[in-house]
């Protein structure tokens, strides 16, 4: 981790910026993590301002994401009526119904990112309203994120391995059992 570290420039805002530029690439990816960006900050700049950095460019990831999902959603689904019936009901949520459901979504640390600022550009919810709703519920599931991640950070390295060993374990062990369901 300290060769990472020394590659990087002095310099906290060119770092600042290529944080939130990797958070925009992952948000709009929908699918890859954003933990090793968060954890890339807490050991850059510390707990506070490396939690500061995260929620930043997560707001800002959330941001554009939102923007050009709610363009390509457009493009796709031209038409009023979707004939799935989730999918329509979910485009006619706006105003506090849409807020609450962002808000409670993004609290969950579990639920994809991508999932659901892509089904907040399906809904009819306005840019300002997304804006606030996804911020405001990601500074919680953040903490929570950073908090691990520094405690993780602070374990001696056998620690940090043993706890990596047991994860790849718990992922292969996932793989094989749904691999095993599926036939």
């Amino acid at each position: 981790m300290e060769y990472v570290l020394e590659g990087l420039p002095n310099h906290p805002i060119i770092v600042s910026v290529i944080s939130v530029i990797l958070n925009i690439v992952v948000a709009i990816s929908g699918v890859l993590p954003s933990a090793a960006i968060t954890a890339g900050n807490i050991v850059f700049f510390g707990f506070k301002v490396g939690l500061l950095v995260s929620i930043i460019g997560e707001a800002a990831g959330a941001i554009v994401s939102f923007i050009l999902y709610r363009k390509g959603l457009n493009k796709i689904f031209s038409s009023d009526e979707v004939k799935n019936r989730f999918l329509n009901k979910l485009k006619y949520t706006r105003g506090l119904e849409a807020v609450l459901l962002v808000l409670l979504l993004r609290i969950f640390p579990f639920v994809p990112s991508g999932a659901v600022t892509l089904a907040a550009a399906y809904s009819q919810m306005r840019l300002p309203s997304f804006i606030i709703a996804s911020t405001v519920g990601k500074v919680p599931s953040l903490f929570i994120e950073a908090y691990s991640v520094d405690r993780v950070l602070k374990l001696s390295v056998e620690w940090q391995i043993g706890i990596s060993l047991v994860m790849i374990l718990f992922i292969i062990t996932y793989i094989c059992l749904k691999r095993k369901r599926a036939n």
